[in-house]
Parts: C-alpha cells; structure tokens; sequence
C-alpha cells in the first residue's frame, strides 16, 4: 500500500527535476543572446560549408551523410532552444528564432535533397546540369533571405535591449552574400564550358563505336557551340574584374573549335576509307584464288599499305588531341579552383 502512495509522488519529484534542470534561466538580455548567438553560430557555420561542399564534393554518399548530421544538429539545437526559457518578454523573438531554424531544417529536408538528387544525373546532359544549376540557386537564395531576416531579428533584439553588436554577429550573412555572388559568376562561366564539353564527349562516343553519322553530327553542334560560347563570354558580367575563368574557357572552346575544324575531319575521313577497304577486302575473300587477278591483288596490297598508314596518323592525331583536351580541361579545372578560392571568404 505504501507503494501505491509513494509511486506517483516519486514520478511526479523525477519529472520536476528533470524540468527544473534543463531549462535554463537567463539574468540579463546579453546572455539570452550569447546564448542563442552561440547555438546559431554552430548550425550556420556548418550549414555554410555544407551548402559549398554540395557545389565542390564529387561524392553523393559524403554530400547525403553531411545533410543527415547537419539535421540532427540543427534538431539538437531548436530542442535546446526550446527547453531554455526566453530572456523577459522576449518570447516572441525565442519563436523568430525557433522559425528561423525550422526553415533551414526544411530546405535540408526537402531541397537539398532533391538537389543532391539532382547532381548524381546533371553531368549527363546540359539541360540536367542547367536545372541543377538553377535549383541550386533559388536554394542560396532562400538560405540568404532566411539569413537576412535572422540578422534583422537580432538587430531589433539588440536595439530593444541596449545591446551594441559586434560585426562578428552578421559576418556570416555577408559571407554567404559575397559566396554567392561569387558562385553566380563561377557557374555562368561554367555553363558556357560545360555545354561544349558534354558535347565532345558525345562526339567521342561516336568516334569510339565507328558511327560516322555520330561523329559528323556531333562535330556539327559542337563547332556551333563552341562558337555561341565564345561570343557569350563577351557578356558574362566578370567579379571584382577576375578575367581568369572566361580566360581558361575561351581557351577551351577554341581548342573544340581547332578540333572539329582541322582535327576530327581527318579522323572521319580515316574511318570512310576504312569502310572503302573493308568493302575491297570483302569482294577479294568472296573470290576464289585462281579467279583473282594481277590488278585486284595491286590493288588490296597497295590498300593495306595506304591503311596501315592511315592507322598510324589516326593513332597519332587521336593521342594528340587527347593530351590537348586533358591540358586545356585541366587547366579549366584549376582556373575554376584557383578562383573560388581566391574570391570565397576564408574561416
């Protein structure tokens, strides 16, 4: 009996403390805001260098592992929030706050989810890699305005309370403002390159299986893009005046431009002439020895000669081509890295 009475006091006691020990009290509006300053500061920090590391990182495992951790965290820190009891009267900006940071784990539930969708399929073609491209920014750009209204908020918290700010406070708006800006610029560039660049590879799929239609097609749409690109580029609004990346990108194009001008031509003609033997070959195999005569065996040998030329010129011209495409693609590559670098705020 004693037991029956005891019971429901004991839970009720358990409970109390747990309450009484994890909310948390705060004497003055400044440690309200430390406090919150310091949660945010975390979550936004990482959030930052997650929503890089979407745009740089090759792996869509590690992209996806990071958004999952970056979920928690944020749960981790509204539940804190949540429990810790708002400085006096300021319980409408503990729920500003609160909001704040149940948009960000929005868009990491549900945009940037599809956006990493989207990055595993986007080099497959232009339109996919435009898409992404352009779902990517409409996400900066709600994170940026979700930013923005986190620094008003704490502005008119500041000012109702007496609180001077330092520029530590809104450093990361100007950082993801500045970011990009930068990132704008990086994937105009980028789109101008990439529509060129998918079409080779297209072409070189042609040349790889021996479709002759393949390979004058392509070469066809990649001469005509490569020429629009580098008229764009012309209009491509540089950053702080950085020339390097339409720099590295006309040098791109005119590399597709002497390529299927000069180079894939002879290549073609390479695999006309092989049809032109493969048909000699054939009409000599379907006679019969004694019916061959003196001039059908000139000619075939005079045709083996003139093609295993022709295979050593293709072979030369085609490893030529490839240590031209992998230099000016590398190039292109650390032009892109060098200029992120340079113009993307540091830690």
């Amino acid at each position: 009996m004693k037991t029956n009475y005891l019971q429901p006091f004991f839970v009720f006691f358990c409970v109390l403390l747990f309450q009484t020990g994890t909310s948390q009290n705060f004497e003055n509006p400044n440690d309200y805001l430390t406090f919150i300053g310091k949660e945010n500061k975390k979550i936004s920090k990482s959030m930052w260098k997650y929503t890089k590391s979407v745009a740089h990182s090759k792996s869509a495992r590690r992209i996806e592992g990071d958004r999952k951790r970056l979920i928690k965290s944020l749960q981790r820190a509204m539940a804190k929030i949540k429990r810790a009891n708002a400085y006096e009267g300021e319980d409408a900006y503990k729920q500003q706050v609160l909001e704040y940071m149940d948009l960000r784990t929005n868009i990491l539930k549900n945009d940037y989810a599809k956006i990493v969708d989207m990055k595993e399929v986007a080099e497959q073609s232009y339109d996919f890699m435009e898409a992404y491209i352009l779902a990517q920014k409409k996400v900066d750009q709600r994170m940026q305005e979700a930013q923005d209204n986190y620094t008003k908020m704490l502005e008119e918290y500041a000012a109702r309370n007496n609180i001077r700010l330092t520029d530590d406070e809104s450093d990361l708006g100007k950082k993801m403002k500045i970011s990009n800006e930068v990132f704008e610029h990086r994937n105009a560039v980028y789109l101008l390159f990439f529509k060129s660049n998918i079409q080779e590879s297209f072409l070189l799929n042609g040349l790889s299986s021996g479709d002759i239609s393949a390979m004058q097609q392509n070469q066809n749409a990649l001469q005509m893009f490569a020429q629009e690109g580098i008229k764009d580029l012309d209009t491509i609004a540089t950053y702080k005046d950085d020339l390097s990346l339409v720099e590295a990108t006309k040098k791109t194009l005119e590399f597709y431009l002497e390529e299927t001008q000069n180079e894939i031509p002879k290549m073609i003609e390479f695999f006309l002439f092989n049809e032109k033997f493969d048909a000699i070959k054939e009409a000599i195999d379907k006679k019969k020895p004694k019916d061959r005569t003196q001039k059908d065996i000139d000619q075939y040998n005079t045709m083996v000669n003139d093609f295993n030329k022709a295979i050593n010129d293709f072979n030369k011209r085609n490893e030529e081509l490839n240590k031209k495409r992998t230099k000016a693609i590398n190039q292109w590559n650390e032009a892109s890295a060098k200029f992120l670098s340079r113009h993307i705020p540091k830690e």
